[in-house]
């Protein structure tokens, strides 16, 4: 009865570790907009090249936390060979 409740917990917080695609739709149009506009209408200094690269951070930071939302499928993948290898081990 327990493995059975434990298994209930673990395909529910599967089921909900997806990132809603609206907010992240929402988030890169908002980015790409304000940092587009701040872009072309302001002067190349030294302000102007930070925030931009104050964006460029943002955009790599919203790209790490799609690829670690599924840590098994994507660029960045971890493996799954020491979980394997401990389930063996409890197995035995």
């Amino acid at each position: 009865m327990g493995d059975l409740s434990l298994s209930r917990w673990l395909l529910l917080e599967e089921a909900q570790t997806e990132l809603p695609r609206s907010l992240l739709i929402i988030l890169i149009f908002w980015l790409t907009l304000l940092f587009v506009s701040f872009g072309l209408f302001a002067p190349p200094n030294a302000t102007a090249l930070t925030v931009l690269a104050v964006g460029a951070c943002a955009s790599a930071a919203i790209f790490l936390v799609l690829e670690l939302n599924q840590p098994l499928n994507g660029i960045i993948k971890i493996s799954n060979t020491p979980l394997l290898n401990a389930l063996q081990h409890l197995s035995q």
